[in-house]
């Protein structure tokens, strides 16, 4: 006898008590004075601050606020978003202002495509959150925001070669872009033939969740292409009950959920870190997917993490977690034609 499968029913998403996802991206946290003043940190910590923000300014939404534990200098959570003294120190050498090489691959305005079958779409240059690692902190993103018609102009460098078949949308955030203009571009993708993958890389599920709205949702389940949502979370401090339930009501649309993370030093650089945040992914419905080596972009280095050290975690991680829970240590490399996978010792090294 046929069975035949029945779809559960879309979970929606209750937006009744909170902020719409609009208040919340424009309601952030943005000087150093406020930030420190809100979270009740020494003050000393302000000079410091004030002086990074003139290289990449802070940005602080409030629902990521509300998670970091106040008074708490050491908190995972704050050392990602609040300018330190090291960030301002000089600038090793290695480090640079664009560690990808993205300026001789970006073709066209708003495409960037290194790699063989996909391409990827700078829909705007802004984010929810700046995060103080940020491999992009330098892109030229006013040479890359487009308008609507642009983006259209955009699509025919992917209609021209049919190799493509994966469109992968990026920024800055591609979710802090509003329906209507997300929706449109989609659809624009749906257009494209040979395009038959949608990947969307954003931080906003995790830093303001209800951007995963009902409309958010349904719409990329009534997708003709297979979408793909790749989340960006570091620790699982990051993931409250409504990050969680966001999560949740993407997967059970349909919705493939991956996460990537960054291995940054004095905030998921320990065994007991990562395997928290890939047990937690988990238990949302993500799988863990790439742990990154960090970028050397300059104002970063503090966050480094000897590629002997990342191997030897990983290790450990594979000693204690399934197979399916250890994401891949990898390292982006200038001029490869993929991602750069770090080979894991026998034994620590």
């Amino acid at each position: 006898m046929t069975h035949i499968f029945h779809p559960a029913p879309i979970e929606t998403v209750d937006t009744s008590t909170q902020a719409s996802w609009q208040q919340q991206l424009a309601d952030v946290v943005t000087t150093g004075r406020e930030l420190i003043s809100k979270l009740n940190l020494d003050p000393h910590y302000l000079p410091a601050a004030n002086q990074g923000a003139l290289d990449f300014p802070i940005r602080v939404p409030k629902a990521y606020l509300n998670r970091i534990t106040p008074a708490d200098i050491h908190d995972p959570l704050l050392r990602q978003v609040l300018p330190l003294k090291e960030e301002n120190e000089p600038t090793p050498t290695g480090f640079v202002l664009d560690p990808l090489g993205e300026a001789s691959s970006n073709k066209t305005p708003g495409i960037v495509h290194k790699y063989h079958g996909r391409v990827l779409l700078i829909t705007n240059g802004s984010c929810a959150i700046h995060c103080r690692y940020c491999f992009r902190r330098h892109f030229p993103y006013d040479e890359n925001n487009l308008s609507l018609k642009q983006w259209l102009s955009a699509l025919d460098y992917i209609k021209a070669r049919p190799e493509i078949n994966e469109v992968i949308l990026s920024g800055g955030d591609p979710l802090t872009n509003n329906d209507k203009r997300l929706f449109a571009l989609i659809s624009a993708i749906e257009a494209i033939p040979h395009v038959t993958r949608l990947r969307i890389h954003s931080r906003l599920p995790i830093v303001i969740p209800a951007r995963v709205t009902n409309e958010l949702v349904q719409r990329l389940h009534d997708s003709s292409l297979n979408v793909v949502m790749v989340v960006h979370c570091n620790h699982a401090n990051e993931i409250d009950e409504e990050v969680a339930a966001a999560l949740q009501t993407m997967h059970h649309a349909g919705i493939h959920l991956l996460n990537q993370s960054v291995l940054l030093k004095g905030i998921n650089d320990n065994l007991n870190s990562l395997v928290n945040l890939s047990e937690r992914l988990f238990t949302c419905r993500v799988l863990p997917y790439y742990l990154h080596l960090l970028d050397p972009v300059m104002g970063a280095h503090h966050f480094d993490v000897k590629e002997a050290d990342g191997q030897n975690l990983m290790l450990a991680l594979q000693n204690k977690l399934p197979g399916f829970l250890v994401p891949k240590l990898v390292r982006e490399v200038d001029g490869r034609p993929s991602k750069t996978p770090i080979s894991t010792p026998l034994s620590p090294i």
